[in-house]
């Protein structure tokens, strides 16, 4: 609001300024109008009178009368349209500033005009340009210099100027004095219209001072600001780079863990259960030998897998529900276990973050079931209720009392919060599992469903 304040302020002194200015000039081509029409119309009733040689001889008048007003016009036209050039460096106004001058003493010899009228004018132009003051006052001096060689008469000898005071003398004394009398008081007005130029000159360089210092204070403000605000983004920055490395690091682990646990997990009972088969059933050895090698192979894949892409193989190749009765498949034939499998929703349009939660939470649990619950069914339910997915894995294994969360249900955790999702679980008769997704896929759904 201050600052809008002082706007305001800076462009209503610079309006004034500008219309002061343009008083001046207008006061002044009054003023040179009235003079040279007085002092022609004075030549003029000389010659009428048959007085010629009295306003050559006493006046110093050797131009003829009409050309007086004409000449001073044009010369006073020329001086405005210079006064109207804005220079912008110090050659500029030089050339400028000579020419000004010439033009003031062209009006100063043909009307006999003071030529202080002129310096006024030139000395408001000089000031209004925008260069340093230094050079300005080096002007104002030889401009200076210049008015009182012509007022006072020092170059007499090579100009003389037309003698206003003898022509004038064709009025009666009391005419003559009341013209002489307007002329000093037009010539006070215009001194008094330079004085509140000046005044209001001063008041706008110092308002544009103090805009411009309180621009440099904000600028330092803000600069400081925007120092603060860099140091605290690369403070935020370097948080963000720690905490993605360490997500990085925990999701790798955690894929590490989920695909070598599940194979290893599988290897294992499937080797227990060849010890016990080997000799009661040598072929069904073999063919529980060959099911784990599918499974250690597959293990190898996947572990490659996961540190290329961290992704599980079968996603890449299959849909999830194919991928997980892959895993299911495979697990049952490796470990002889019973899986059973029931989904009663379409699994499509899933995100690839929520594919991998879903196939890992499976895996998972089944891994676990395997080799902490010693189970040897495990029932897995899928369905959907009030826009959740709702994903159970409830097995007949040994259970636990109290439930310690490892590293596979602390991933599970971690995926599914993620997702905005949740986790239950309980160890009171078998181990049970519970994840719920919110499911993102709209409507799709209940129409596949219909």
């Amino acid at each position: 609001m201050e600052e809008k304040s002082t706007n305001k302020n800076q462009y209503e002194i610079t309006g004034v300024t500008a219309q002061l200015f343009y008083l001046m000039q207008l006061f002044n081509c009054l003023v040179i109008m009235f003079f040279t029409l007085v002092t022609a119309h004075a030549m003029h009733g000389f010659i009428l009178e048959g007085n010629a040689f009295h306003l050559i001889t006493k006046c110093h008048a050797t131009i003829v009368y009409w050309k007086i007003p004409v000449v001073a016009g044009i010369l006073y036209i020329s001086l405005l349209f210079l006064l109207s050039i804005e220079c912008t460096n110090h050659i500029e106004l030089i050339v400028k500033l000579w020419l000004e001058i010439m033009i003031g003493a062209g009006i100063f010899y043909y009307t006999g005009l003071s030529y202080t009228v002129m310096v006024l004018l030139i000395l408001a132009d000089i000031v209004r340009n925008r260069i340093d003051w230094g050079k300005k006052i080096v002007y104002i001096v030889l401009l200076s210099c210049v008015d009182l060689v012509l007022n006072g008469n020092v170059l007499s000898r090579y100009i003389s100027p037309v003698s206003v005071s003898q022509i004038w003398n064709y009025y009666r004394s009391d005419v003559a004095a009341v013209f002489s009398g307007a002329v000093n008081i037009m010539f006070l007005i215009d001194v008094f219209i330079f004085i509140l130029y000046m005044v209001f000159l001063i008041l706008e360089q110092m308002s544009e001072k103090e805009r411009i210092a309180a621009l440099y204070r904000e600028l330092s403000i803000a600069n400081e600001k925007l120092a603060e605000a860099n140091k605290q983004l690369e403070e935020y920055t370097e948080e963000l780079v720690s905490a993605a490395e360490t997500r990085e690091r925990n999701r790798f682990a955690q894929e590490i863990h989920d695909t070598l646990g599940h194979a290893l997990t599988g290897i294992v009972t499937g080797i227990e259960a060849c010890i016990m088969l080997m000799d009661i059933a040598p072929d069904a050895t073999k063919d529980q030998l060959k099911a784990i090698e599918e499974v250690a192979r597959q293990g190898i894949t996947d572990v490659r897998q996961s540190v290329k892409a961290l992704r599980p193989d079968a996603l890449e190749r299959l849909k999830l529900e194919d991928a997980l009765l892959k895993i299911i498949d495979e697990t049952m034939r490796s470990t002889g276990i019973t899986i059973n499998y029931n989904c009663t929703t379409p699994l499509l349009d899933f995100s690839q973050y929520e594919e991998d939660a879903i196939y890992r939470i499976v895996q998972e649990s089944v891994t676990n079931a395997i080799r902490h619950g010693k189970a040897d069914v495990i029932d897995i339910d899928i369905g959907r209720e009030d826009g959740f997915l709702n994903i159970k894995i409830k097995d007949n294994g040994i259970g636990c009392g109290k439930v310690y969360k490892g590293f596979g249900l602390h991933h599970m955790q971690e995926r599914l919060s993620l997702l905005n999702g949740s986790l239950k679980y309980d160890g009171s008769h078998g181990f049970t599992i519970e994840a719920s997704i919110p499911i993102r896929w709209g409507n799709s759904v209940e129409e596949k469903e219909d």
